[in-house]
């Protein structure tokens, strides 16, 4: 008896020290405890090996602009004498004192050219890999804002943007050949194509595939949550831009553009070498790949705790599609890691830095108008509230007038946010709102239909028991389908209908067509300059309450009619006169598509 309990008394002891944790946390972070720490920023040394290592101490001339691949400390050439420290040459303490000051510039931090506490910690942050500072990639704000004479592109090139390179200056191999210091290859593609827009490479095509290679995937993350976050990354660059990113799983990897993965130290055939948890957590090569240091803490948006793989992968991309660091608050392209921040975005002023290398979103739309409805405040007060919609080719954008941009996460699906109207999107919408009347209408081939604001859906009966859809000839005598576009003008109670290069003026308190309709377009709306006119077969007519005018839109141009403020001016000016044209992407930014495999991406 006594055996047996020493037995169980022995067996119980070995199951307590030896059990393993039966529930870890899902990113398995409290599991991961042989995870390589990266070495601080303690002392001037190690201060001056990470300003050489991101750029701000430059290679003197003739000097190969590369880090070594052993990564051995950078002497400070001092010489030790009786008493002190003597330099044997000033030069490397004024080039170390030098970058000191700017790396605190940039950092906005006093610039005093001492290696102080706030210097340290900022040296200690998490950041990018790729370098703050390079003599060919040096670029302000200004000219990033400047749009580029000529978009001329280069062909795919694996590049490194990341200058801690760890090549050997006589290491011929053909894989570190590739990945060069990129103001090596900047060099020599300038002398090649002088049209490349102040040095920054892109892309040459608008469509650009990825994928997450199999060899990389995190041991932080599961496979779906990876292949989301970074769909959603590439999705926020497509809505702000031209580019539209396809995940491509089966073609040749040679014709993937961009290539994803996570390793740690010595990654992936990289030539670099990831530092351990703690500092740098990624690295891109411009028009190529992405690694991340899977050493590090990645999680899911918003989750409050460690490093967003989203907000990461939006820098890296930018990296990738040609933009440098950014030092200015608030854009994405900070080469530190800031903390999350719920619902952060790309900013106006990374929009423009992408769109100086891409160009603006431009395209046609089917309809366009403003949506007026009633809400009841939490105090309980009514207030009227519009918002200006954008449709095309089944999507809608909303767009926020006070922002001058579209609304983060756009497009939707036209009947995911207007449940009932055809997939396909509608011709025309018709706000008939008066004293008596608050009827909104959509259009489409020879029918129509009437929505229900309130319940935000379209109604299959009304209050006057009419079934919907109608034709619009029953509905609107003497107005047959179907229409190119119309708006309500509130102020003489008309609708007006746009059919080929004429115009019905429906009046809705006599429910009939005006007496002198249809008539011309050119006649119902004079060109302020002559010839400057649609004439006919437009895509949408829109009464914008933000402005209080009409715009008429036809392809990718816009008219404005004349305000009453304009006549106010110039009294000279014709009533409902258009306005010479100009571009839609001059008035109303960033309507952009996205690929069709991303549309589905939810934002949060």
């Amino acid at each position: 008896m006594l055996a047996v309990i020493r037995l169980i008394f022995i067996l119980r002891t070995f199951i307590f020290i030896s059990a393993e944790k039966v529930f870890h946390s899902r990113d398995h972070s409290d599991a991961m405890t042989d995870i390589r720490q990266a070495e601080l920023i303690t002392d001037t040394d190690t201060a001056q090996r990470f300003l050489s290592k991101y750029g701000f101490i430059k290679a003197a001339d003739g000097d190969d602009p590369q880090i070594p691949a052993d990564e051995t400390e950078l002497s400070l050439s001092l010489d030790l004498q009786e008493g002190g420290t003597v330099s044997r040459s000033s030069s490397p303490d004024l080039r170390f004192v030098s970058a000191l000051k700017e790396f605190q510039r940039v950092s906005g931090l006093p610039v005093t050219g001492v290696f102080d506490d706030a210097t340290k910690a900022a040296m200690n942050k998490p950041r990018c890999g790729v370098p703050d500072q390079d003599e060919e990639l040096e670029s302000t704000e200004q000219e990033l804002n400047e749009t580029a004479e000529s978009n001329s592109t280069t062909t795919h090139n694996h590049t490194h943007a990341a200058v801690n390179a760890s090549d050997a200056a006589n290491n011929t191999e053909p894989h570190v050949r590739k990945q060069r210091h990129l103001a090596v290859l900047l060099r020599s593609r300038r002398r090649r194509d002088a049209s490349e827009w102040k040095g920054h490479m892109a892309f040459s095509k608008s469509l650009l595939k990825w994928r997450l290679m199999g060899e990389g995937y995190s041991s932080q993350l599961s496979i779906d949550e990876q292949k989301y976050i970074f769909r959603l990354a590439f999705r926020m660059w497509s809505e702000v831009s031209p580019l539209q990113f396809v995940e491509d799983v089966d073609s040749p990897l040679e014709d993937i553009d961009i290539r994803l993965g996570f390793g740690t130290g010595r990654h992936l055939g990289c030539s670099q070498r990831f530092d351990g948890a703690g500092r740098e957590f990624a690295h891109a090569w411009f028009l190529g790949d992405i690694h991340f240091d899977d050493d590090e803490h990645f999680t899911v948006p918003n989750t409050g705790s460690g490093i967003s793989l989203l907000k990461v992968a939006v820098h890296e991309i930018g990296h990738v599609l040609g933009l440098p660091h950014i030092y200015r608050s608030g854009s994405i392209m900070q080469p530190s890691y800031l903390p999350q921040d719920a619902g952060f975005e790309i900013d106006w002023m990374d929009r423009k830095s992408i769109q100086s290398l891409y160009g603006v979103c431009k395209g046609r739309f089917s309809t366009a108008f403003d949506w007026i409805r009633k809400e009841q405040t939490a105090y309980g007060e009514v207030v009227v509230r519009f918002n200006t919609y954008f449709m095309r080719d089944g999507w809608y954008w909303l767009y926020e007038n006070r922002n001058n941009r579209t609304r983060y996460g756009d497009p939707v699906a036209v009947q995911v946010g207007w449940h009932g109207l055809p997939s396909s999107g509608v011709d025309a919408y018709v706000h008939v709102w008066n004293r008596k009347t608050d009827a909104v209408y959509f259009f489409k081939g020879v029918q129509y239909w009437r929505y229900d604001s309130e319940n935000d859906q379209v109604f299959t009966e009304d209050s006057d028991g009419l079934s919907y859809p109608r034709l619009i000839s029953e509905g609107f005598p003497g107005v047959s389908g179907p229409v190119d576009t119309a708006y309500y003008d509130r102020r003489d109670a008309h609708i007006y209908f746009f059919k080929g290069s004429q115009v019905f003026r429906f009046d809705v308190r006599m429910n009939r067509l005006a007496s002198s309709s249809p008539q011309k377009l050119t006649e119902v709306f004079p060109a302020v300059v002559p010839g400057n006119h649609p004439l006919g077969n437009l895509d949408a007519a829109y009464f914008s309450y933000s402005h209080n005018t009409v715009f008429l839109l036809k392809g990718s141009w816009f008219w404005r009619m004349v305000s009453g403020r304009d006549r106010r001016r110039s009294a000279s000016l014709p009533p409902n006169g258009l306005m010479p044209r100009r571009d839609v992407e001059q008035q109303w930014f960033d309507i952009c598509d996205v690929h069709s495999s991303s549309l589905r991406t939810a934002r949060r």
